[in-house]
């Protein structure tokens, strides 16, 4: 995920949390195209979806696991906001919730919230 200063509203990333990452990782290399490049999560790899023939990471498959053990199995997109405590307080007051986070990722914040009918996104505050 980049992390130069983006316009609200923006999406900055897709991720993909599932039990079987590689499986559906292999659906979407055979499927859609993507050339596959693996990120070292300790004991395990997740996987970035490159745009074939290139290094340019445009979505993630993720498992299931750690932090990401309670997330849907749904892509979620991350929603560049500018003030990610100010939107978590307006997503209580609009009747949503924190699913999980908010977390740091390099020098950036996101917090994963559900919003009042159930679809679930990422809100991703990037370094200024």
């Amino acid at each position: 995920m980049s992390e130069q200063t983006l316009p609200a509203g923006t999406i900055a990333w897709m991720d993909l949390t599932v039990p079987d990452a590689p499986a559906v990782r292999d659906f979407y290399r055979d499927v859609v195209g993507f050339d596959i490049a693996p990120v070292a999560m300790g004991s395990y790899e997740d996987y970035c979806l490159n745009l074939a023939g290139t290094e340019q990471a445009v979505a993630g498959v993720c498992h299931a696991r750690g932090v990401n053990a309670n997330l849907p199995p749904v892509w979620l997109p991350y929603f560049v906001v500018t003030d990610l405590d100010e939107s978590l307080r307006r997503c209580a007051a609009g009747g949503g919730s924190v699913l999980a986070g908010p977390r740091g990722m390099g020098k950036s914040r996101y917090a994963v919230v559900r919003d009042p009918a159930g679809a679930c996104c990422a809100l991703f505050q990037p370094v200024e």
